[in-house]
């Protein structure tokens, strides 16, 4: 047999895990084109926050403040507020702001709640230790402040709004319906309302992205035209964002260059450097395609990028999703009862050309197979062994496999 080694478990005592392959097999693995670029020095994230995109440093900004909100986003992203949020504080210090007057909001969105051993993970022990960290609930506590232009009602977290010095801490990568994430996600969804999240769906994006995919054109990598981009954006001016800060982060999830600065253009930069920095090949081809869930290995179905390098012949996909907290719960998109079904996208049918569709994880989930009911192409499984009894069932030797490391924060060019 040979193998790959692939990065697991990014906020669980983060490894590269090794995947035994038939020696039958062709393999290759697919890189994004930045997964060795080197992390940022503490010097180099210092530099980056002080000499901020189109706005004052924050040191000025912050002067006559009273008080602030550092927002930051939750496990489903691999941002690492901890290596950021000291030097925030050194220039708040600087400009006078007390310690009592900072607190943290993660921007769950419409995600479960973070617990205590989450939020440490996220910002450190000192900062949850020493400051009120809040999750966002968008069940409550949540103000109308206008319309956009897309006529989405946006009612905004209140103690968000509270604040007079809005920062936030994300990280762009490929997204599937907003091109790219981060920017203005972290407000919306990040800290809008339940009702304001799914009329910003509604309105905006439905109608819009079927019509491209009708077209054949994938929605990661771009945000030009897309409304849902542009409707969120302008919620997060209305909201009054002071300071963004945008990481790009390479194959093992760390930081490797920051665009900190005025929402628009720290957020246009940041697209800028992530359409090279995650970019890989599309085999095309594929009898099976490995898409390693690494980042996002609660949101699996983030690594479903990697799809289209299926032979449209026919072949399979393996997605590796080992998340010891499980899949996020999504109170949007979620099901909640075999009788509730699924209330927005979790739609169960395959296509027609994928002869299997699995799921590896050490951590499965009955829940998460309801939406594939009736679909014996479907398999979640804990045992590698029989990942790949399924496969050479269906593929002989001279297989063309391809392995994507990331598939969960890359895309395809157009």
């Amino acid at each position: 047999m040979s193998s790959v080694k692939l990065p697991q478990y990014i906020w669980h005592n983060q490894k590269d895990v090794e995947y035994a392959l038939p020696d039958s097999w062709k393999v290759s693995v697919q890189n994004i084109a930045g997964y060795n670029k080197p992390a940022m020095t503490p010097a180099k994230i210092r530099a980056a926050i002080a000499s901020p995109i189109g706005t004052k440093p924050l040191k000025e900004l912050a002067k006559g403040k009273k008080q602030v909100v550092i927002i930051f986003d939750d496990m489903t992203r691999g941002t690492r507020p901890s290596d950021i949020v000291p030097f925030l504080l050194e220039e708040l210090h600087q400009a006078g702001i007390t310690d009592d007057r900072i607190r943290f909001m993660a921007a769950v969105a419409n995600h479960q709640a973070l617990d205590r051993s989450a939020m440490a993970k996220k910002l450190g022990e000192d900062i949850v230790a020493r400051f009120p960290v809040f999750n966002h609930t968008s069940f409550i506590h949540c103000s109308q402040i206008g319309t956009t232009s897309y006529g989405t009602k946006v009612a905004i977290n209140d103690e968000v709004m509270l604040c007079d010095l809005k920062i936030a801490i994300g990280s762009v990568v490929p997204h599937p319906t907003y091109g790219f994430g981060g920017g203005a996600k972290i407000i919306l969804p990040g800290v809008a309302s339940y009702e304001t999240v799914k009329q910003h769906h509604q309105s905006t994006h439905t109608a819009w992205a079927a019509g491209q995919r009708t077209k054949g054109i994938q929605l990661r990598g771009t945000i030009e035209n897309s409304p849902i981009n542009a409707d969120a954006r302008e919620a997060a001016k209305m909201a009054g964002l002071d300071m963004l800060i945008d990481c790009i982060l390479n194959g093992q999830g760390e930081i490797v260059s920051i665009h900190a600065g005025a929402l628009e253009p720290a957020y246009q930069a940041a697209v800028k450097e992530a359409r090279g920095h995650y970019m890989a090949e599309n085999t095309a081809d594929s009898d099976i395609v490995i898409a390693n869930a690494f980042i996002k290995a609660s949101e699996y179905t983030m690594a479903s990028a990697a799809l289209p390098a299926v032979s449209p012949r026919g072949g399979s996909v393996v997605f590796l999703a080992n998340s010891p907290t499980g899949q996020v719960v999504h109170y949007l998109f979620d099901s909640f009862g075999k009788s509730a079904g699924y209330s927005g996208s979790g739609g169960g049918a395959l296509p027609t050309h994928i002869k299997n569709y699995i799921i590896y994880t050490e951590q499965p989930e009955a829940r998460v197979m309801e939406r594939f009911v009736g679909e014996n192409r479907a398999l979640m499984t804990s045992s590698w062994s029989e990942v790949i009894k399924r496969l050479e069932k269906s593929h002989g030797a001279g297989s063309k496999v391809t392995v994507y490391p990331n598939a969960d924060t890359m895309y395809f060019a157009q």
